[in-house]
């Protein structure tokens, strides 16, 4: 990337700006006025670990979405086990594929954190006239959103994989996001984060759009391919695939019902035929549309 200034594994044909230094040495972090973790969230913890040991109370923020594996934690609990409750942090998260904001085209996500004024102020320094940064204060919800729009994303996939058609993705998606916020909201989210950019428009983008990776897993599963192949020949990180399992267990803890979910994890987890997932699905008892 020094010598050719692009990043061809993961954003080909994106020329990285001049003045973008690239190194190794985390020791620069302790200069900086703002550290910016962007990496999958499996890195996370480690990250902030060398983080910590150069730059223990500069403010950071994370663009990773999902659940710990083994854990549950999402990525501010994380955050709060390595630097502390006392460091300014927040997430950028929302509707933004990698690709399409390097090319410069309009995007517009959120950025939450518990203070209201790092917030806004963070937004502000950020935000540039491609790229619309939303403050918001809702970490949970922000966070909840971000990590099972992916899991719904595989579910929209495996629909359109097998030919269901444009009705049965829209009532995936709305469906899905009845899943969203009703786990969001037990863990202390707000619904009208769930009605906004990191809810539903991170949902929307992710479970139509053509670049989504986690939609993509979904399209080979209803091919009838391993997870191990599709992972393999995916090349990059589908955080869905990770996501499932641990939503799946946190929402069996809380007594939560997720049945898109249940029959994402049971597809990727439980060896059962995705179409079989679907009919399961299909036959459940009918009820009020709020519940």
């Amino acid at each position: 990337m020094q010598a050719g200034r692009v990043n061809a594994r993961y954003l080909p044909g994106c020329t990285l700006p001049d003045s973008l230094g690239i190194g190794s040495d985390f020791s620069v972090a302790g200069d900086s006025e703002l550290n910016l973790v962007a990496t999958p969230l499996a890195g996370l913890r480690a990250t902030l670990r060398q983080l910590r040991a150069v730059a223990p109370a500069i403010p950071v923020l994370w663009a990773c979405k999902g659940l710990e594996a083994g854990s549950q934690l999402l990525p501010h609990q994380i955050v709060a086990e390595e630097l502390g409750r006392t460091v300014l942090c927040g997430a950028l998260t929302g509707p933004s594929f990698a690709e399409e904001v390097a090319r410069g085209l309009p995007t517009a996500i959120t950025l939450a954190a518990a203070d209201g004024g790092f917030a806004g102020s963070m937004a502000q320094a950020l935000h540039n006239a491609r790229l619309r940064i939303y403050a918001n204060q809702d970490v949970v919800g922000a966070e909840v959103g971000g990590a099972l729009k992916n899991v719904m994303a595989i579910a929209a996939g495996i629909s359109d994989g097998m030919g269901f058609g444009l009705n049965a993705r829209a009532a995936l998606i709305t469906r899905g996001l009845a899943e969203i916020s009703r786990l969001g909201m037990a863990l202390g989210g707000r619904m009208e984060t769930f009605m906004g950019l990191a809810g539903m428009g991170d949902l929307i983008l992710t479970c139509t759009g053509d670049l989504s990776r986690n939609r993509r897993v979904g399209l080979e599963l209803a091919k009838g391919l391993s997870l191990e192949q599709i992972l393999r020949e995916l090349g990059h990180t589908a955080e869905g695939v990770s996501s499932a399992r641990e939503v799946a267990l946190l929402a069996g803890r809380l007594g939560i019902e997720m049945p898109i979910t249940q029959a994402v994890h049971s597809v990727l987890y439980e060896a059962v035929p995705a179409s079989q997932a679907v009919e399961q699905l299909l036959s459940r008892d009918t009820r009020p549309e709020g519940t």
